[in-house]
């Protein structure tokens, strides 16, 4: 669900948690495990942007190359994925 929810874009954690609806005890240790593994890769924004909105860094996160083959390879395997994530992306709309 993590790897599906990045696949759009770069996301921060809480608006991930938003789009998959698992609370940050799960995202967190997922995401640095998927990074450990080269599966996404992480990017802290510029400080002149948080500063500019009066708030702490966020740290972006994007799918790599071997991230998107996983999830592709997981699309695959289990069809109803997509329908998942675009199910729980309309409850937060």
């Amino acid at each position: 669900m993590i790897l599906q929810a990045i696949s759009a874009d770069y996301l921060y954690g809480f608006s991930i948690m938003e789009m998959t609806g698992l609370p940050s005890g799960t995202v967190y240790p997922a995401m640095r495990r998927l990074e450990r593994d080269e599966l996404i890769r992480s990017q802290w924004e510029r400080q002149s942007i948080a500063d500019a909105e009066q708030r702490p860094l966020r740290k972006y996160y994007k799918l790599t190359a071997a991230g998107r083959a996983t999830l592709e390879a997981s699309r695959k395997r289990y069809p109803l994925l997509e329908r998942l994530i675009s199910t729980e992306e309309a409850k937060t709309v």
